[in-house]
């Protein structure tokens, strides 16, 4: 039985291979479709960032959002390109409350109103990141 178990051991040692070392599979690779790679890519496209911006300018800041920071009692709604962020924490948080808006304030979603659906919302949260005050290390 011995004689049995060593033959099956060293014919298994053998059928791996002389020499040859174990791959231990790496880590993979976020999926591209997480919102950090998707407002990362945006924010590295010249044109999605001028849509994200007329996109802006024409829905969000002719109706509520200005470009310059006011008074917080002069201000219609928060001014999102400082480092201050009430309702978001991150960029798919950003996202939803573009679509969904937030319950019980004058920000109304958007849901699907957008030519381009889900890549315009994107684009708008490239465009703010990308004209944000330096954060620092904060990964929104």
């Amino acid at each position: 039985m011995s004689r049995i178990c060593l033959a099956l051991v060293l014919s298994l040692l053998f059928a791996c291979g002389e020499g040859e070392t174990v791959q231990v599979p790496a880590e993979p690779a976020p999926p591209l479709s997480t919102p950090e790679f998707i407002v990362a890519g945006y924010m590295n496209d010249p044109a999605a960032l001028r849509r994200g911006q007329d996109l802006f300018l024409g829905s969000c800041v002719s109706f509520c959002h200005g470009l310059i920071e006011e008074e917080p009692d002069q201000a219609d709604a928060l001014f999102l390109f400082d480092c201050r962020w009430t309702h978001a924490e991150d960029n798919a948080e950003m996202f939803r409350i573009v679509k969904e808006g937030i319950p019980d304030t004058r920000m109304v979603g958007f849901g699907e109103n957008f030519p381009e659906g889900d890549s315009d919302v994107w684009k708008i949260v490239a465009y703010i990141r990308q004209s944000q005050d330096n954060c620092g290390e904060v990964s929104r």
